[in-house]
C-alpha cells in the first residue's frame, strides 16, 4: 500500500537495507522505481525475465573493490566485536564461492581488498542522520584521511555503535537529538523519514567534493535490547548482524555505486544494476524472505571458516542465491553496453 504523499514523480532507486514489513520498507517500496527509464534501455532484444530480475542501466560498477571500516564512537565498541566484524566481512567479501554469484554482474569474478579499520574518537552519538554521515565523510576527506585510497574503487564503511539510531534525514544535526523512539527533524516531513527503530538497517551513498566522488556505507549495531529493536537483528550475536548489513551494502555499492547521484536528480543511465522496481541486489531477497533466516545465514567459506551473510539476488536463479562453486555467467547486457559506449 503506497504512503500518502508519494507519487510516481517521486520514484527513486533503493540504496537502503530495510526489514520486511517495517515502516522503512513501506516507505522505500512505495518510492521504488526508476522514473525516466525507457523500456528499450532495460532489455532490448533480451527474452523476458522474472519481474524482479536485475537490469543493467549502463552506469559504473566496481569490479575490484577496496573497503575499510570506521568505527564511530570508539569508546562504545567492544574490541572483540571489532575483530569479529573485520575478519568476517573481509572473508565473506573475498570468498570465491560468494563472489561466483556476483560474477554475473561483471565481466569477470569480482574481487575485494580490505584495508585495516580505524576507530574514530569521541562518544557514541544518540542518533545519526544522512547529513551527519556525509558531513563526517567530508571532514575526513578534508583532513587528508582518504589520501592513500583510490576513491574511484573504495567504499568507506561507517559502523554505528550499540544504541545509536540511524535515520535517512538529509539534514545534519541529528546526532544532537534525543534517543526517543520518534527521531524527527523539522526539515523533513514525518511520513518521509525512516529510522533504525522502524526497520532501517543501513544504506550506501556518495558525496561529491571538489569534483570527486567519495563512496560510503553506514549501518547500525542491530539488536533487540531494553524493549527496543534497532536495525535488523537476525543472528544470535549483534556483531553478526553488522557483518550481514555491510555485506548487503558493499555488494550493492559494487554493483550500483552512483545510485545517490540518480536519487538527487541524475539520469538513470548512471545506475548500475537494479530491478525495474528500483531494487538493488540485496533488496528483494529481504522483501521476499519469511522468515528472514531463509536469506540471512552463516555460510561455510572456501577457507573452511564461516561468516554471517545475506544472500544476494541472482538473475541466474531468479532469486536469492547462496555460495556457488562455479561463476555465474556474465549478462549479455554488460557486453551490449560496452559495445554501445565504444561506438
Amino acid at each position: 500500500m503506497p504512503i500518502s504523499g508519494y507519487s510516481k514523480a517521486n520514484r527513486r532507486p533503493m540504496n537502503v537495507h530495510v526489514m520486511r514489513g517495517s515502516p522503512a520498507e513501506l516507505k522505500y517500496r512505495s518510492l521504488g522505481g526508476v522514473a525516466d527509464l525507457e523500456p528499450a534501455q532495460i532489455a532490448a532484444g533480451i527474452a523476458p525475465t522474472p519481474t524482479h530480475d536485475l537490469l543493467y542501466h549502463g552506469g559504473k560498477t566496481i569490479q575490484d573493490l577496496t573497503f575499510t571500516n570506521y568505527y564511530v564512537g570508539e569508546k562504545a565498541w567492544n574490541i572483540r566485536d571489532i575483530k569479529n566484524i573485520d575478519a568476517a566481512l573481509d572473508a565473506s567479501m573475498s570468498d570465491p564461492n560468494l563472489n561466483n554469484v556476483m560474477a554475473q554482474y561483471f565481466a569477470r569474478v569480482p574481487t575485494s581488498t580490505f584495508v585495516p579499520s580505524t576507530l574514530l574518537p569521541g562518544p557514541a552519538p544518540d542518533t545519526m542522520s544522512q547529513g551527519d554521515v556525509e558531513n563526517l565523510v567530508s571532514d575526513l576527506f578534508d583532513s587528508g584521511t582518504f589520501e592513500s585510497f583510490d576513491l574511484t574503487s573504495t567504499v568507506f564503511n561507517f559502523m554505528l555503535p550499540q544504541g545509536t539510531i540511524l535515520n535517512d534525514n538529509p539534514a545534519p544535526g541529528a546526532n544532537r537529538g534525543s534517543t526517543d523512539t520518534d527521531v524527527r527533524r523539522p526539515s523533513v516531513p514525518e511520513a518521509e523519514e525512516a529510522d533504525s527503530l522502524h526497520g532501517l538497517g543501513g544504506y550506501h551513498g556518495s558525496v561529491q567534493i571538489h569534483g570527486m566522488t567519495i563512496y560510503y556505507a553506514v549501518g547500525v549495531y542491530s539488536e533487540s535490547a531494553n524493549g527496543k529493536t534497532n536495525g535488523i537483528p537476525v543472528f544470535d550475536a549483534p556483531w553478526k548482524n553488522v557483518v550481514a548489513t555491510f555485506y548487503h551494502e558493499l555488494n550493492e555499492a559494487r554493483t550500483d555505486p552512483d545510485v545517490e547521484r540518480v536519487i538527487k536528480g541524475g539520469a538513470s543511465s548512471l545506475l548500475g544494476w537494479t530491478s525495474s522496481q528500483g531494487e538493488e541486489c540485496g533488496d528483494f531477497p529481504v522483501f521476499e524472505a519469511n522468515p528472514l533466516g531463509q536469506v540471512f545465514q552463516e555460510v561455510t567459506l572456501v577457507d573452511g571458516d564461516t561468516a554471517p551473510v545475506q544472500f544476494q539476488y541472482s538473475n541466474y536463479v531468479h532469486g536469492p542465491e547462496g555460495p556457488a562453486t562455479t561463476a555465474r555467467p556474465a549478462s549479455k547486457l554488460v557486453a551490449r553496453h560496452k559495445k554501445r559506449r565504444a561506438a
